[in-house]
């Protein structure tokens, strides 16, 4: 789906990465690369078990319901 500029925050995908930022990346000081994706792959594991289906997400907005432009309607 076509995301605008500056709106990053319309794609859920991004609050996805900000929380796994967050929880395993930030303040952290691992030995190695190997310890970093253990961290992040538990951070996934931990994630995918207590992830919800996201619904009712703006229910009244215009930008959820396709509608044809006023022109398009006209019979010719």
């Amino acid at each position: 789906m076509f995301t605008p500029t500056y709106a990053s925050w319309l794609n859920w995908i991004e609050s996805e990465f900000t929380a796994l930022r967050y929880f395993t990346l930030n303040g952290s000081d691992y030995a190695d690369h190997a310890e970093q994706a253990a961290a992040i792959r538990g951070y996934i594991r931990w994630r995918n078990r207590r992830a919800t289906p996201k619904r009712d997400f703006a229910v009244n907005s215009s930008i959820r319901h396709l509608r044809q432009p006023h022109y398009l309607n006209k019979v010719a």
